[in-house]
């Protein structure tokens, strides 16, 4: 019996010490790092205010989106949702004559975020999804967003693929010329990267027309150190080589052969625009 429990105590101990080992510390994407004494908004709707930087802790509130809030600190908790790892915050913000303070997870403040013609523009992560890939495997997929709001009420919205975890080093959020497309306001582009080789690149173009928003084809670029590399850029009617009423889509793409030898190509796409929708030629 003594040696039936010292085997069992040695089996749990062993078992312990490779759960430990399979206990991965979790880091915030650098996307998520908001300075403090920084102003952000909020992209989640109804984001709740918490009393202690934990999901578990009090609800003292929740905001709307657009509201803004004012960084305090950044908290060493982190909180990781599906694809999508990010501190904890500590904001202040006021609600008409009222201000109060408390903790938000950085996950549901936006990217970046414009204004223009009186309304506001948003760009963040809304959620992670399952998505079955080209080998029928399934891989985890973030969702982003860019929202027009006019106040804290919501004009129009649109959801794209932003990549994976690996892929959110870095964020940014541009307003843009209409690039010479007929009816078009002007062009919004939200871009991701992975700032590493072999980590994907994304590029989002968002066209605006009449507060409506439409998504163009999105872009990719990848490489590594030389081996090899594929780039997508649009070609705009405004832009060398441009045409009216339409853009293009050039794909480069570059890999080294067995001997080491560079073997580039390249291969293009025009999307017809009428003014409303485009479609491809």
């Amino acid at each position: 019996m003594k040696m039936r429990s010292w085997l069992t105590g040695l089996f749990l101990l062993i078992l312990q010490w490779f759960s430990a080992q399979t206990d991965e510390a979790v880091y915030a994407d650098p996307v998520f790092d908001f300075p403090e004494a920084k102003t952000q908004k909020i992209f989640t709707d109804q984001t709740r205010i918490r009393k202690e930087p934990d999901v578990k802790s009090q609800i003292l509130d929740s905001l709307s989106t657009n509201q803004q809030v004012l960084i305090l600190k950044k908290e060493e908790a982190v909180l990781k949702l599906g694809e999508r790892a990010a501190n904890w915050y500590k904001v202040s913000y006021r609600k008409g004559d009222l201000a109060s303070e408390g903790y938000i997870w950085g996950g549901n403040l936006c990217l970046g975020y414009r204004n223009k013609n009186g309304y506001d523009f948003l760009f963040g992560l809304s959620k992670t999804i399952d998505r079955k890939n080209e080998y029928d495997q399934t891989e985890k997929q973030n969702i982003a967003g860019i929202k027009i709001m006019e106040g804290h009420t919501l004009v129009n919205e649109v959801y794209f693929d932003a990549g994976r975890g690996e892929e959110l080093r870095s964020a940014t959020f541009n307003i843009e010329s209409n690039h010479k497309l007929q009816n078009v306001d002007f062009t919004l582009k939200a871009s991701t990267s992975g700032d590493a080789c072999g980590i994907a690149s994304y590029d989002q173009y968002v066209l605006l027309k009449d507060k409506k928003l439409i998504l163009l084809p999105k872009l990719m670029s990848i490489s590594d150190a030389g081996v090899f590399y594929h780039s997508e850029e649009f070609i705009f009617p405004n832009d060398q080589g441009g045409i009216p009423n339409a853009f293009i889509i050039k794909t480069r793409n570059m890999e080294l052969d067995d001997k080491d030898r560079e073997k580039k190509t390249q291969s293009s796409k025009t999307y017809l625009w009428n003014g409303n929708s485009y479609k491809l030629k």
